[in-house]
C-alpha cells in the first residue's frame, strides 16, 4: 500500500543508543475512485493551482477547493469503493459512489519497513568537480589549471569522445528509493518516523510503500 508524504526533517531519538531518524508527514488524501488493477485515484492538497479541469474533478467527487492534485496509488487487497460503507443498499451506494472518502492510515501502526521514494536536491548545471567529485588541479597560482575537466579525448582512434564520459552537466533532481525501518507512527499527528535518512530537501513531497512481511 502506498501513501503520499512530506519530509519534515531529521532528528535523533533520546536514549542509548541515539538513532538518527527522519520525520515524514502523511499527506491528507481522499480516495476518489478505484480501478480494477488494485489502484485508486486520490486527491490531495498542494499549492494553489486551479483551473477548469481541476474544478470539474472537484465537483465530480464532491471535493473542497484545497484538494487540487490527483495521483494514482497502489493499494493492497480489494479496496473499498469511494463513498461505500457497510450496511447500505445498492441504490444508496450508487448515489454515494462519487463522494470521496479519507485514505485509511491505520495499517501504518503495524508496519515494520517501508520503501521511501523522493527526488534528490536539484543542483542545476554543475561542474565536474562537484558533480563527479574530481580532484581538480593544484590550487597554487602558477598551475593555471584548477577546476577544469581536462582532456576528454583519446588519439586518432577512436577520434571522438567516449559515451558516458563524466563531464559537467545537470546534477541532482533524480528519483531515489531507499528501504527504511519504521521507528514509530503518531496517528494523531500523522507523523511517521523512519530510521536513517531519505533523499530530498525539507518540505519535499514523496511516496512511501509498505513492505509486506519485512523485518
Amino acid at each position: 500500500m502506498e501513501f503520499l508524504v512530506e519530509k519534515i526533517g531529521m532528528s535523533r531519538t533520546i536514549g542509548s543508543p541515539s538513532i538518527p531518524v527522519t520525520l515524514l508527514k502523511i499527506i491528507n488524501a481522499k480516495v476518489c475512485d478505484t480501478q480494477e488493477n488494485g489502484k485508486v485515484i486520490v486527491a490531495y492538497p498542494r499549492g494553489k493551482a486551479h483551473n477548469k479541469s481541476i474544478a470539474g474533478q472537484q465537483k465530480k467527487y464532491s471535493l473542497s477547493k484545497e484538494f487540487n492534485r490527483f495521483v494514482t496509488l497502489r493499494v493492497s487487497g480489494e479496496p473499498q469503493q469511494a463513498g461505500q460503507t457497510d450496511g447500505q443498499t445498492e441504490s444508496t451506494q450508487e448515489a454515494n459512489r462519487a463522494k470521496a472518502i479519507d485514505l485509511d492510515m491505520s495499517v501504518l501502526e503495524s508496519t515494520a519497513r517501508v520503501k521511501a521514494t523522493f527526488y534528490t536536491k536539484g543542483r542545476g548545471f554543475s561542474g565536474a568537480m562537484k558533480r563527479w567529485n574530481f580532484q581538480g588541479g593544484p590550487a597554487a597560482h602558477g598551475s593555471r589549471f584548477h577546476r577544469r575537466v581536462g582532456s576528454i579525448g583519446n588519439r586518432e582512434w577512436p577520434g571522438r569522445v567516449q559515451k558516458g564520459k563524466k563531464m559537467a552537466g545537470h546534477y541532482g533532481n533524480e528519483k531515489v528509493t531507499v528501504q527504511a525501518e519504521v521507528v514509530s507512527f503518531d496517528k494523531d499527528n500523522s507523523i511517521l518516523v523512519l530510521k536513517g535518512s531519505v533523499a530530498g530537501y525539507n518540505g519535499a513531497q514523496g511516496k512511501i510503500s509498505i513492505i509486506r512481511g519485512g523485518k
